[in-house]
Order: structure tokens, then C-alpha cells, then sequence
């Protein structure tokens, strides 16, 4: 009977990687889009908001306000999907640096591959320099905040321990 008890400690403290790597999207999607959007506001990048929905709505619309919002939607699905993507190739990695590693590569991707390739943005020789650093720099951050934080709760086994075993 005590073994039974002990294993049901063990059982509680299990996250479901896939579920909470969604959870980590989503926020980072809505956090992280609240602040591009505040950045655009405030002049410092030239990047729509909702640049991953420009494939599918015209420019016209995604300067409006339901447009920014339908945007700043988009970033959360592109942000569920990246979280889940980085739970698969660098999920065990631990401290911030794959995150930073991660947030800069999809800012190239986005920024030097294949954003201008689509229209989605303008050509980094031409984007000018305040969107380029803004962008980087929250890319970077988003990045961090995806990595670092599957990689605390994947990593972290002090927390895994039995309740009993802590006192």
C-alpha cells in the first residue's frame, strides 16, 4: 500500500510535454505579439504586427485594429507551432542559450530567407535598421521565453521528487 502512495507522488508532479509546450506558445505568442504590435505603434519597426497573416488578408486590413488583433492571433499560432517544434529538436537542451539560439534563427528565416521571399517583409538591405535590431531583439526574447521555459520544466528534477522526500 505504501508503494502505491509513493508512485501516485511521482505521477503528480509529470507535465504533459505536449500540452504544456502548447500552453508556452500561446502565451509567448500573445506576449511577445502584444509587444510588436506596441513596437509598431510606437515607429520602431516597419513590420505589420500581423505579417504571418499577410498571405491570407490584405495589407489594408492588417493596419486596422481588428486587423492588428487578427494579427497578433496569427503570432500565437505561428508561436503554439515553433513551442512545439522546439519541444521536438531541442527539448532536452538546458539554459537559456538554445532558446536565444532558436529566436535567432527563425528571425533569419523570417527576415533574410524566406519572409522577403513571400512579401512578408521587406528585404533586410532595405528594411533599415531600428525594424531589423527591434525585430531581432524581440525575436531573441521570444526565443528565450519558448526555450527556457520547456527547458525548466523538462529539466528541473529537483521538482519531480516526492513531497515526503523535500521535508
Amino acid at each position: 500500500m505504501a508503494k502505491q502512495n509513493k508512485k501516485s507522488d511521482y505521477e503528480d508532479h509529470h507535465t504533459n510535454p505536449w500540452l504544456f509546450s502548447t500552453k508556452i506558445g500561446f502565451f509567448a505568442g500573445l506576449i511577445w505579439g502584444i509587444v510588436r504590435w506596441m513596437f509598431y505603434e510606437m515607429k520602431f519597426t516597419s513590420v505589420l504586427p500581423g505579417f504571418a497573416a499577410d498571405p491570407f488578408f490584405k495589407a489594408a486590413f492588417l493596419k486596422t485594429g481588428w486587423g492588428e488583433v487578427l494579427g497578433i492571433g496569427f503570432f500565437v499560432i505561428f508561436s503554439i507551432i515553433a513551442a512545439l517544434l522546439y519541444k521536438v529538436i531541442l527539448g532536452r537542451l538546458r539554459g537559456p542559450w538554445p532558446g536565444v539560439v532558436y529566436g535567432l534563427i527563425w528571425w533569419a528565416i523570417l527576415f533574410v530567407a524566406v519572409g522577403p521571399l513571400l512579401g512578408l517583409m521587406q528585404p533586410v538591405t532595405k528594411a533599415g535598421w531600428n525594424t531589423l535590431f527591434t525585430e531581432l531583439c524581440v525575436f531573441l526574447l521570444w526565443g528565450v521565453f519558448i526555450g527556457y521555459s520547456i527547458a525548466f520544466e523538462f529539466t528541473d528534477e529537483a521538482s519531480r521528487e516526492p513531497i515526503k522526500a523535500l521535508s
